[in-house]
C-alpha cells in the first residue's frame, strides 16, 4: 500500500487543484485555452455547413469597384442600391455593416455654395440654379430620404475611447421595465456612428462589436453593449427586432439578483430566446465554413441583373469582399472570415433556434463530472494492470463524450477539458510510475550481473596495447545514439523469448554495421544503442562514418521488416542522433566496474537530437558540426532548435544520402524546402505555405510538411511579439 501511495495523492492533488480553477478560485490559462479549443473542435464537427438561403450578403466586391469606382461610393449610389433593394426586390429588411460617419461632398454642391458665397454672391441667375438644383446634389439629404420609411438598419461600432466622431449620433437607446443587473453587459464610452439625419431616418440601428477571446478568436457577440447608461442591441438582434414586428427586448433573470440569462425578442410575429453567458455575449452558431451565405454582387442589383427569387422577401447584410476592404476575423470556422458572415450566422441560429447556451447549472456539472471521472480514476488505476487502467480510463472518456456531445446536440455547451486533462494528468502518471518503477528494478539487474559483461573493444585494445591509453583525455569526435519507437508496447505484445529473439538479431545487425565503419560500441542500454568515433583509434573522418552508419543502420531496418514479418514479429523503427564536436573519453566507473566511454556537452546534444527525431518525423538527425564536416553528403535543414540544458540554439540537419546518391527530383524538393524555410523564418506565413502544400502534393507521407504547417496556423492564431520570435527557434522543454 505504501508504494502506491504516491499514486492516490497525486490524483487527489490533480483533482484538487483543477478544481480550483473550475469553481473560480484561481485560473489556469492552458486549460482555459484548451476550452475555447474544445469548443472550437465542436463547432466545426457539428456544423450543418449548408447554405443558408433566408439571408443574403449583398457584396462591395471588386467586381462593384470596377464597375461603379473605388470605395467609398457616394450617398446617391448608395440611395439607388438601396430603393432597388427595398422597392424592385422588395427584401425583408436591410442591415448595414458599414458606417456612414462623414459627410459626402462629392457631388461638389460646397464648392457651388461657396461661389454663391462669393464671387457670384451678385450673380442672381447663378442662385436661383444653385436653389433648383440642390435637391439633386445634396446626396446626403437624398440618402436620408430614401432610408426613411424602409426597412434598414444602420451600423455602429463601439470603442474604448470616450467621444464620437462629430455630426454622428447613436440610435434611440432600449428600455427596460426593470433595471438590468449592473457589470454583466460590456461598457463602452466612445462610438463611431452614423450621421444623426441617417440615424434618424433609419427603422433602427444596432452595434458590429465582438467579443474576442484572449487568443483571438470570435466566438461570441454581446447582444447589448451600454454607452453612457443605456443599452443599445447588437447590429443582427436589432434586425431581428424589426423582423419580429419592431420587437421588444425582454430580458430573462431566472432569479432576484442573478445575472440575465437570455434575452427575448416579442414582437407582433412571436417570441425568439437568445440565451447569453455571464458576460452578455450570445455564442456565434456558425453553420459553416466562408460562404455559408449567398453572396450577390452590388454592381449587379444596381444593374437589374440580380434574380428577383434570390432576394425577394430575403434579409439582406451589405458588406465588403473586396482586396484592400475586407473585413476578416479570426473564428473557429476559419482564420479569415468575413466579418459580415458573423452577423448572418447569429441572425440565422436566432431564427433557428440553435444559439448554444451554457446555463449557471453548468458549473456543478463541471464539478460533478470532475469529481466522479477523477475520482474512480484516481481510486482505482493504482490497483490495476496496464491494460485494465487504459481499459477504464477508456471507458471513463468514452462515457464523458458521450454525456458531451448529447448536451451540445440540445444545444447546451458544458466545458469539457477540465475533466479530460484530469483524466489524461491521472492516468499518465500512473503509466509513468509503472514504467519508472520497472526501470529501476531492471537497473538493480543489471548492477547484479553486469560484472560479467566482458567489455566492448577489449580484442581489439589487445591486439597492440602500447599505443593506446585508456586515460581520459579531450578529443574531437562524433557519437551516435538510436534507439526503438513504442519498445514498450512491443515488448508487452511478444513472449519473453520471442521478444530476446528479436532484440538480438536487431542488435546483432545493428551492431556489425557499427563495426564495419570502425565505430565503439559503447553500450546498449535496454532497446538503445550508444557509440562513438574517434577513439581509441583516431579517425579524421569520424562524422563521415557516423552518418553513413545511420544510413545503413535504416536501410538495414528495411530489410529486417520483411523477415520479421515472415516469424509474426512486429516491424521496428529507430530515431538516430548524431553530433560532433569536443568530447571527454577514457575508461569511467568505480572499483567494481568501468566502462571505456564518452562525456560532455557534446554528448548530450546526440542524446537530445535522437530524441527531436519524432518530433519532425525523421529518423536521423544530426548537428551543425557533423554536417559541416560531411562535404560529400547532401543534408535537410529541418529546424533550429535550443534543447534542454543548453541557452544557446544549433541548427539540425537530416541526411538525405551522398551527392551521388540524390536523385534531382530530392534536390528539387530540397531547394522548394530551403524557400519554405526561410519564409517561416521571417514570418511570411501565407507565402511558406503555399510552398509547403506544393511539397506536400509531391510527398504526402513526409510529417515535416504538416508539422511546419500546423506551426503556421497556430503562428496565425496566436501571432509571436517580434521580441519572442528570434529567427523561428524551437524550444524543447523536456529531454
Amino acid at each position: 500500500m505504501k508504494r502506491l501511495l504516491p499514486r492516490l495523492l497525486f490524483g487527489v492533488l490533480c483533482i484538487a487543484l483543477i478544481f480550483g480553477h473550475v469553481v473560480g478560485n484561481w485560473q489556469i490559462p492552458l486549460l482555459s485555452l484548451l476550452d475555447k479549443h474544445s469548443y472550437d473542435v465542436r463547432v466545426r464537427a457539428f456544423m450543418p455547413d449548408t447554405l443558408d438561403e433566408r439571408i443574403v450578403i449583398v457584396d462591395i466586391d471588386e467586381k462593384s469597384l470596377g464597375e461603379l469606382g473605388r470605395w467609398p461610393w457616394n450617398r446617391k449610389v448608395m440611395s439607388d442600391l438601396v430603393r432597388k433593394l427595398t422597392d424592385d426586390y422588395r427584401v425583408a429588411v436591410i442591415g448595414f455593416d458599414i458606417v456612414f460617419a462623414e459627410r459626402d461632398d462629392s457631388s461638389g454642391l460646397p464648392v457651388l455654395e461657396s461661389l454663391a458665397n462669393g464671387e457670384l454672391r451678385d450673380n442672381a441667375a447663378f442662385r436661383r440654379a444653385l436653389e433648383m438644383q440642390r435637391q439633386y446634389l445634396d446626396y446626403d439629404q437624398i440618402f436620408a430620404e430614401t432610408l426613411h420609411d424602409r426597412p434598414t438598419v444602420l451600423g455602429f461600432h463601439f470603442s474604448e475611447r470616450p467621444g464620437s466622431s462629430p455630426g454622428s449620433a447613436l440610435p434611440a437607446p432600449q428600455q427596460f421595465a426593470e433595471p438590468l443587473p449592473p457589470g454583466q453587459f460590456p461598457v463602452w464610452p466612445g462610438y463611431g456612428g452614423n450621421l444623426a439625419a441617417f440615424q434618424e431616418a433609419a427603422a433602427s440601428g444596432g452595434h458590429f462589436n465582438p467579443k474576442i477571446d484572449e487568443d483571438g478568436i470570435i466566438r461570441r457577440v454581446p447582444l447589448l453593449a451600454v454607452n453612457e447608461g443605456k443599452y443599445y442591441p447588437a447590429l443582427s438582434l436589432a434586425m431581428l427586432q424589426y423582423l419580429v414586428g419592431q420587437g421588444q427586448l425582454l430580458p430573462y433573470i431566472p432569479a432576484p439578483g442573478e445575472p440575465v440569462e437570455a434575452i427575448e425578442v416579442q414582437g407582433l410575429r412571436g417570441m425568439t430566446r437568445l440565451p447569453i453567458d455571464e458576460e452578455g455575449c450570445a455564442l456565434i452558431p456558425y453553420r459553416g465554413h466562408e460562404g455559408s451565405f449567398p453572396y450577390i454582387s452590388a454592381a449587379d442589383v444596381l444593374a437589374g441583373r440580380a434574380d428577383l427569387e434570390q432576394l425577394f422577401g430575403r434579409i439582406v447584410l451589405i458588406g465588403t469582399s473586396a482586396p484592400g476592404l475586407k473585413d476578416l476575423r479570426a473564428t473557429p470556422v476559419g482564420g479569415s472570415y468575413p466579418g459580415v458572415e458573423t452577423h448572418a450566422n447569429l441572425l440565422a441560429g436566432a431564427l433557428d433556434g440553435s444559439i448554444k447556451e451554457k446555463p449557471y447549472y453548468m458549473l456543478a456539472a463541471e464539478v460533478v463530472a470532475l469529481v466522479l471521472a477523477g475520482g474512480v480514476l484516481a481510486l482505482w488505476l493504482p490497483f490495476l494492470s496496464p491494460l485494465r487502467g487504459t481499459l477504464l480510463t477508456l471507458g471513463v472518456f468514452a462515457l464523458l463524450a458521450a454525456t458531451n456531445l448529447a448536451l451540445w446536440q440540445a444545444h447546451v455547451v458544458m466545458p469539457i477539458a477540465s475533466v479530460t486533462l484530469a483524466i489524461l494528468l491521472i492516468y499518465v502518471f500512473n503509466a509513468a510510475w509503472g514504467f519508472f518503477w520497472e526501470s529501476n528494478a531492471k537497473r538493480q539487474f543489471t548492477a547484479l550481473f553486469g560484472q560479467y559483461v566482458p567489455p566492448e573493444l577489449v580484442d581489439e585494445m589487445a591486439k597492440n596495447p602500447e599505443e593506446y591509453s585508456m586515460e581520459g583525455r579531450n578529443a574531437e569526435m562524433s557519437v551516435l545514439f538510436s534507439d526503438v519507437r513504442n519498445f514498450t508496447t512491443i515488448s508487452e505484445g511478444l513472449p519473453p523469448r520471442e521478444l530476446t529473439a528479436l532484440m538480438n538479431e536487431y542488435l546483432g545487425a545493428m551492431t556489425i554495421i557499427v563495426q564495419n565503419h570502425r565505430g565503439t560500441l559503447d553500450k546498449y542500454i535496454g532497446d538503445a544503442i550508444m557509440a562513438f568515433w574517434g577513439a581509441p583509434v583516431a579517425n579524421p573522418r569520424h562524422a563521415r562514418e557516423a552518418v553513413i552508419t545511420a544510413i545503413e543502420m535504416q536501410a538495414r531496418l528495411d530489410s529486417l521488416g520483411k523477415a520479421f514479418a515472415a516469424k509474426g514479429w512486429p516491424a521496428l523503427k529507430i530515431g538516430i542522433g548524431i553530433n560532433s564536436g569536443t568530447m571527454t573519453v577514457g575508461d569511467m566507473g568505480s572499483p567494481v566496474r568501468k566502462s571505456y566511454t564518452v562525456m560532455g556537452d557534446a554528448v548530450n546534444l546526440g542524446a537530445r537530437l535522437e530524441g527531436i527525431t519524432k518530433e519532425y518525423g525523421v529518423g536521423i538527425a544530426v548537428g551543425e558540426k557533423t554536417r559541416d564536416a560531411c562535404p560529400d553528403i547532401v543534408f535537410r535543414e529541418l529546424d533550429k532548435v535550443r534543447v534542454k540544458g543548453k541557452a544557446s540554439a544549433v541548427s539540425i540537419y537530416e541526411p538525405l544520402g551522398t551527392t551521388e546518391s540524390v536523385t534531382p527530383e530530392q534536390l528539387e524538393a530540397l531547394a522548394s524546402w530551403s524557400r519554405a524555410l526561410t519564409l517561416y523564418r521571417e514570418k511570411s506565413w501565407d507565402a511558406a505555405e503555399t510552398v509547403l502544400r506544393e511539397l506536400q502534393q509531391q510527398a504526402p507521407d513526409t510529417a515535416l510538411y504538416r508539422i511546419y504547417l500546423e506551426r503556421i496556423a497556430h503562428l496565425r492564431q496566436l501571432p509571436p511579439d517580434s521580441s519572442e520570435w528570434d529567427d523561428g527557434i524551437t524550444t524543447f522543454r523536456t529531454k
